[in-house]
This record gives structure tokens, sequence and C-alpha cells, in this order.
């Protein structure tokens, strides 16, 4: 039986890039635990602290045995710098790169390919403002086309140009992207881009007219999100709970 090898890095590395190895490792077992993973694909990168290095996932490795410490470090072009075991997807980091070098706000960007996010994203109209979790991801959404897997250097330049300043990314026939100053807030907007797609494909699913939220309420609903969360943000607010949550469902990701 096959088993991840087992690493360990708490004490070889910074405080700052320990929390975020844990942050991560949590996300990734919390992505597993909502359903939202692809076997060993799809990938989630975060910023080490004052670098310009880049933890991800390592390519063989099932959601569910990534740890904080088995995470692999790169540089912007996908050059591994520790030693390791283990490869990355050269392919999949194609597309966090790219995030990565023109979006120096976007400390973590999460790529996935959700049933219902590829749904909705190939949907003519995409995605529709019938919740509000539409809402949440509405005002701040940006599309770009499917080109195929994501090894043309040439295609990095046109999703930059795609995702421009938005913080939610569709990609038609193929799944969504978010991004976040921290990896609570990169994964509660996954969360609500996903919950967004889910509901509407509920919603046509029953073949109804329905009722759509007026524009001046989406464009609204940013301030008023600001409201709820005294200032600071969903992601803010809402991971401590989430991290509770992974070390719940199994603690060893923070190894």
């Amino acid at each position: 039986m096959f088993k991840a090898p087992t690493l360990d890095l708490k004490n070889a590395v910074s405080s700052e890039e320990w929390e975020a190895r844990v942050d991560l490792a949590a996300c990734y077992r919390l992505v597993e635990a909502f359903g939202w993973d692809d076997l060993i694909y799809t990938h989630i990168s975060a910023k080490v602290p004052n670098t310009d290095h880049y933890l991800v996932n390592a390519f063989g490795l099932s959601f569910d045995e990534v740890t904080a410490s088995n995470l692999v470090k790169v540089d912007l072009a996908g050059n591994i710098l520790d030693d390791t075991p283990f490869d990355i997807n050269p392919a999949g980091f194609t597309i966090h790169s790219a995030v990565h070098e023109v979006r120096h706000d976007a400390h973590c960007v999460i790529h996935l390919h959700t049933n219902e996010t590829i749904a909705v994203s190939t949907l003519e109209e995409g995605l529709l403002p019938l919740s509000q979790y539409s809402c949440f991801s509405l005002s701040s959404l940006g599309h770009h086309s499917y080109e195929g897997l994501a090894v043309n250097p040439e295609e990095k330049k046109r999703l930059q140009d795609d995702i421009g300043s938005h913080n939610h990314l569709l990609l038609p026939n193929h799944g969504a992207l978010t991004v976040g100053p921290t990896v609570g807030d990169a994964f509660m907007r996954m969360y609500d881009l996903q919950r967004a797609c889910e509901i509407q494909l509920m919603i046509q699913a029953t073949g109804a007219k329905a009722i759509s939220i007026a524009a001046n309420i989406v464009e609204g609903i940013s301030k008023q999100a600001n409201v709820v969360h005294s200032g600071s943000t969903g992601g803010q607010k809402s991971w401590p709970a989430m991290l509770r949550k992974a070390y719940r469902l199994d603690p060893a990701f923070a190894s």
C-alpha cells in the first residue's frame, strides 16, 4: 500500500512560512471535505510571506494527503526550491504563476474543476443574479475562454488580462478560480461562487421563471458585506472556524 513520505519542516522554516503552510494544507483538506476536489488535479497556491516564493501541492497526492510539510515551495517559474521527494504539475502551476505574477494582492489562488462551476461557466448567460451568493461573485467577476490544457506560455497574458482586478474568474468548459489576500479570503470567495452555481442550476432545473436580483443591489452588496463583517473581510471572519473544522477532520494536515 502506497503511503506518502512523511516530512517535518516545522522547525526548518520561518514561523510565517509555517503558518502559511498550515493554512494552505487546511484549505486542501476542506476542499476535499466539501467534495470540490478532482482526484490529484487542480491546485491551490499561496505566497510565502515577505518572499517571492510560493507553496503548492505535490503532484500525485490526493487533497486528503496534503500536509503543511509536504507542500512544495517554488518560484514563479515553477522551479522547486527545497529538497523534496515531490514534483509539481507544471501545467497546473502555469495558471497560478500567471495570476501571482500580476496580482500582488492575491496571496492565495484557488483553481477548481467542480461540476457546478464548469456547468455554469459554460452557459452562454454565465452566472446570473439569482441568489445572495451570486451577488458576492458578480460584483468582481471575470471570464477566461478555454484554450485547452494550460501548457501554452502565450495564454498567460490573456489570462492576466481577463482576471484584471477581479477576485473571481469563471473558466468556460473548465471551472473556476478565486483569489484573496489570505487563504481564508480565497476560500470564502470560492465557497460563495460554488454555492451560487449550485443554486442557479437547481433553479434552472425547475424550468420555472426565476426572480432576478436588481443590478443596483448587486452593485451595493460589497458595501453591505463590509458592514456585516465590521470592517474585516469574510475570510478573516470565517477562516478561524474553518481552520477548527480542518483540525476536527484530521489534525495531521498541520504536521
